[in-house]
C-alpha cells in the first residue's frame, strides 16, 4: 500500500504532456508533510530566504527599502483625508523606484499562509483545501504576502492512514488545520505594496507580492510551536 501512494504522490509531483492546466493541478496537489520548519531545507530549493518570523521578514523588507515609512505623515487625517490616496501613491511609487535593480527582488522566498482542509475529493484521493494569508506585526508595520499565480484548486494527498484519520475527524465536524509553504520570487513591477488596515485606524499594510512557484503543506501539530498573528 504505501507503494502504491508513493507512486501517486510522485505522478501528482510531476508535470507530464497534459499541459498548462495539469503543470497547475500539479502545483497545488501535493502530499501532507510531517516535517518542522527547521527541516523545511530538505525539501526547498537551494539559496531560498525563509520569512515565517517578524526578525526574518524585518531584514528582508531592509533590504529592499533600508527603512520604515513613516505612516503618520502618510495617514495625516485618516481615510476620510482627501490627500491620503495621493500620498500612498506617491509612497508606493517613490520606492518602486528606489528598489528597482536590487538583488533582493531576484530572491527565492518562502512564507506562510494558514489552511484547513475543507472535504474529501475521492476522484483524486486527497482533500481539498481553503486558505488564508498570516498577518505578522513587524516594526515596519503588519506584514501579509500575497500569492499570484496560484492554482485554482488546491488539494493535500495524505498517505492512507493518514486519510482514515482525516476523515473520522471532518465527519465528527473537527478542524484539521495546516500550514501552506508558498515559494516564489518577488513580482518586479509590484513588488511591495504600502497600504493601510481598513479595519484599524492608522494601521499601515506591508504587502510583498510573490508568483508562487512552489506549495507544501505542513502538518501543524509538529510544529515548533513559535506564535503567528492572523
Amino acid at each position: 500500500m504505501r507503494v502504491v501512494w508513493v507512486i501517486a504522490v510522485l505522478l501528482l509531483s510531476s508535470v507530464g504532456s497534459g499541459g498548462e492546466g495539469w503543470a497547475e493541478d500539479a502545483l497545488g496537489t501535493r502530499p501532507l508533510l510531517t516535517i518542522t520548519r527547521k527541516d523545511l531545507s530538505t525539501v526547498l530549493p537551494q539559496d531560498y530566504r525563509l520569512l515565517i518570523d517578524s526578525g526574518s521578514i524585518e531584514q528582508f523588507l531592509e533590504s529592499l527599502d533600508g527603512i520604515p515609512p513613516d505612516w503618520g505623515s502618510v495617514y495625516g487625517h485618516g481615510h476620510h483625508d482627501p490627500g491620503l490616496d495621493e500620498r500612498l501613491f506617491s509612497l508606493n511609487r517613490e520606492r518602486d523606484v528606489k528598489r528597482a535593480g536590487k538583488k533582493a527582488l531576484e530572491w527565492t522566498v518562502v512564507f506562510l499562509w494558514s489552511g484547513e482542509l475543507s472535504r474529501y475529493e475521492p476522484t483524486v484521493g486527497g482533500f481539498s483545501i481553503a486558505i488564508g494569508p498570516i498577518f505578522t506585526a513587524t516594526q515596519w508595520g503588519m506584514v501579509r504576502f500575497k500569492a499570484e499565480d496560484m492554482p485554482g484548486n488546491l488539494t493535500l494527498i495524505p498517505n492512507p492512514g493518514q486519510r482514515e484519520a482525516f476523515q473520522r475527524k471532518l465527519n465528527n465536524g473537527e478542524k484539521i488545520e495546516v500550514d501552506v509553504a508558498m515559494t516564489g520570487r518577488l513580482i518586479p513591477e509590484e513588488s511591495i505594496v504600502y497600504d493601510f488596515s481598513h479595519d484599524q485606524e492608522g494601521l499601515g499594510i506591508i504587502m510583498p507580492v510573490v508568483r508562487i512557484e512552489r506549495i507544501d503543506y505542513l502538518a501543524r501539530s509538529i510544529h515548533d510551536g513559535s506564535s503567528r498573528n492572523r
